[in-house]
């Protein structure tokens, strides 16, 4: 039978459609507009300002129900300032981040108590290594029911006895929020190396860690503990299994589908097997079919630290628990959006630890990545 020239191109279309999109994922334009519709609906904003906008999008961003974090400046009078000009301390602007989130996950409330784990809200004249008003702490609330929020966190915050000062982070209308440059965006993520190196000197953990470890800050670090550190190879040997030690330690690697964790589905977080400290999270794991675990990004950025590895006659990527130095796996371009990574994870480099247990295994900063 011939076909006619229009049917003929009708089902190259159709098969392009599939082929591109992937056999019952195809929605139509007005199926495409409704869910933009319905995603669009369910974001609110927020505005902080925590000193370093590079620390803060990277600590926002993590949360389960947010969306998007921008980086940029607001609080000043003069439209659309560079960050030279911020930066100047001229300008009346702070560094700030605007934060998209879905308040069917994440509540306005969860937003402020992340914000305050993660700033010294006693300094009214930078935050950490910067110094200067462009660096200063600010909630800017959107409608008087933030600001009503706001005032209520800031107020059992100063009731807590967390700090020995006054909380002087002001609570401000939020006024015209500009986008900083495009290079500051996602800046922990684009220039890793550099920001980790920052972060690490700018005394900001260190100070988090000492005030909230009894209680969790969501910071790289596990409460309870003065630091993650790779314990002697002696006792590695008596407490690991000889599988762990030959990937965490001689970076061999897993069989695959053989291994712990490749078809793990339950809610919770991954560790080091060797030191704890916090490496990935369920929400970001996905089914790669290399039958590892493989996951979209790390759950905390800082502990994980990346190499050239040109064994075997190739060039790959590996990866490293930053402070125990753990061979964990390799890193790929290969992953789903958004992030297209794919980093490729032996199971036996990892401790699971479900969601219930988080706060008893002291991990109780994560738990809310899970929901009730």
């Amino acid at each position: 039978m011939k076909l006619s020239w229009k049917t003929t191109i009708f089902i190259a279309i159709v098969v392009s459609i599939f082929t591109l999109s992937g056999a019952g994922n195809v929605l139509s334009s007005v199926d495409r507009k409704d869910e933009t519709m319905m995603t669009k609906a369910k974001t609110a904003t927020a505005v902080f300002a925590g000193g370093c906008f590079w620390c803060v999008e990277a600590d926002f961003e993590k949360v389960d129900g947010v969306m998007e974090v921008i980086s940029g400046y607001t609080g000043g009078e003069e439209p659309d300032p560079t960050y030279e000009e911020v930066s100047s301390g001229k300008t009346g602007h702070v560094e700030a981040v605007q934060v998209f989130y879905d308040p069917d996950k994440v509540s306005y409330k969860e937003l402020l108590d992340i914000f305050w784990r993660h700033v010294d809200p006693t300094d009214d004249r930078g935050q950490f290594v910067d110094r200067g008003s462009q660096y200063r702490t600010a909630i800017f609330y959107q409608d008087e029911d933030q600001k009503a929020q706001a005032e209520a966190s800031r107020q059992a915050l100063a009731k807590s006895g967390k700090y020995d000062k006054p909380i002087v982070t002001p609570i401000l209308k939020a006024g015209s929020f500009y986008p900083a440059e495009e290079y500051h965006q996602n800046y922990y993520k684009t220039h890793g190396l550099r920001y980790q190196m920052y972060r690490s000197g700018s005394g900001r953990d260190a100070f988090l860690k000492k005030v909230w470890s009894n209680e969790g800050s969501g910071i790289a670090g596990n409460p309870g503990r003065d630091s993650f550190v790779r314990p002697p190879k002696e006792e590695l040997k008596k407490r690991l299994t000889p599988m762990q030690f030959k990937v965490t330690q001689e970076d061999a690697t897993e069989p695959p589908f053989k291994n712990e964790y490749w078809d793990n589905k339950r809610e919770g977080i991954y560790v080091d097997i060797a030191s704890g400290e916090p490496l990935f999270s369920s929400r970001d794991k996905f089914d790669s079919g290399t039958g590892w675990p493989s996951f979209t990004k790390p759950l905390e950025p800082d502990n994980i630290v990346e190499h050239q590895d040109r064994s075997f006659l190739m060039v790959r990527t590996e990866v490293r628990s930053k402070n125990a130095g753990s061979h964990l796996g390799h890193v790929f371009e290969d992953g789903p959006p958004p992030t297209d990574r794919r980093y490729c994870i032996n199971s036996a480099a990892l401790r699971f630890i479900p969601k219930e247990d988080l706060e008893k295994e002291g991990y109780g900063q994560y738990s809310g990545l899970f929901g009730k």
